[in-house]
């Protein structure tokens, strides 16, 4: 777990690595001028004493700026980690980072909101159909110690965990027309990022990523079932209108009859009814303009 620790004003130690620097030159200078016999070498000897001091003091500062810290290692044990921006200055024993590690110099850590996008992926469904999804994630650094010392590379983590929680997301739920009202992927893209969220949260913990945001960014059928998918959605849309038309056409017949009985405007059998009720049907349900038929004889005729 990560531990805050409190390093030197590094303006407070500028003068001091300097002093050190200036005064073993100057004790070598002024030991070589006065040239006072065999016993001149101990104050020569303070002096690249006190120039190695100083170089290595100089070696200790360092710079942090806003969200960003700095993991301090001695001798490969964890010291603590440096949090606070501004100018710094530490042991100069603190090791830098290395390559292996995926680390800046000096391991330095970003703490600011990064954005990964999730490449598109071609997986199946919880049906098996092939669909293509991807993803984009916001996630930052919340545990410098374990961002660091319990993943190989943090950063690498996070974007194979964030491809491995997408492929599994894709195969639990359907991408649309599901059952007994369960969530699909389609028709719930808010519950479908939630639970992206919480399941990358959850894998991603122990590097000591915190994820902000998840959401899909494409989804859609693979390009092999594309077409096939895309008549039975139309075929799906043309049954839904003309249930609404059907729906709609009854209600106005019905309407229609109850006030001409109402208002005893004429007077039907139930023969008649029946041919009224068809001729409406055929006006109101038909895709194509109605062109009608004049009776110019009697109502029976």
């Amino acid at each position: 777990m990560e531990n805050e620790k409190s390093v030197l004003n590094g303006w407070l130690m500028l003068p001091v690595a300097f002093g050190l620097l200036i005064g073993g030159v100057w004790l070598i200078i002024q030991t070589v001028k006065g040239g006072d016999g065999h016993a001149s070498w101990i104050p020569i000897l303070g002096g690249i004493l006190i120039e190695v001091a100083g170089i290595l003091s100089v070696m200790g500062f360092f710079t942090l700026q806003p969200n960003e810290a700095r993991v301090l290692l001695l001798f490969g044990a964890y010291r603590g980690t440096v949090r606070r921006s501004g100018f710094h200055w530490g042991n100069p024993f603190y090791s830098n980072g290395d390559k292996a590690s995926g680390l800046g110099n000096r391991h330095k850590v970003s703490l600011r909101a990064r954005t990964l996008n999730v490449e598109k992926l071609k997986v199946n469904d919880k049906r098996g159909n092939p669909i293509e999804i991807a993803a984009v994630v916001v996630w930052r650094v919340q545990d410098t110690a374990q961002a660091v010392f319990d993943v190989d590379n943090y950063e690498k983590y996070v974007h194979t965990q964030s491809e491995t929680a997408l492929r599994h997301l894709a195969s639990t739920y359907n991408y649309d027309d599901a059952a007994d009202n369960e969530a699909t992927l389609r028709g719930n893209v808010e519950e479908v990022s939630q639970a992206l969220r919480g399941e990358l949260q959850q894998r991603l913990a122990k590097a000591g990523v915190t994820v902000d945001e998840a959401r899909l960014t494409n989804l859609s059928y693979a390009p092999e079932i594309a077409q096939v998918m895309l008549r039975r959605q139309q075929a799906e849309a043309v049954i839904s209108a003309r249930q609404k038309i059907v729906h709609g056409a009854v209600s106005m017949v019905d309407m229609a009859l109850k006030e001409l009985a109402d208002k005893q405007v004429v007077a039907l059998d139930d023969e008649r009814k029946a041919a009224m009720v068809s001729n409406l049907m055929v006006v109101l349900c038909s895709e194509s303009e109605v062109h009608p038929v004049v009776n110019t004889g009697t109502l029976y005729n």
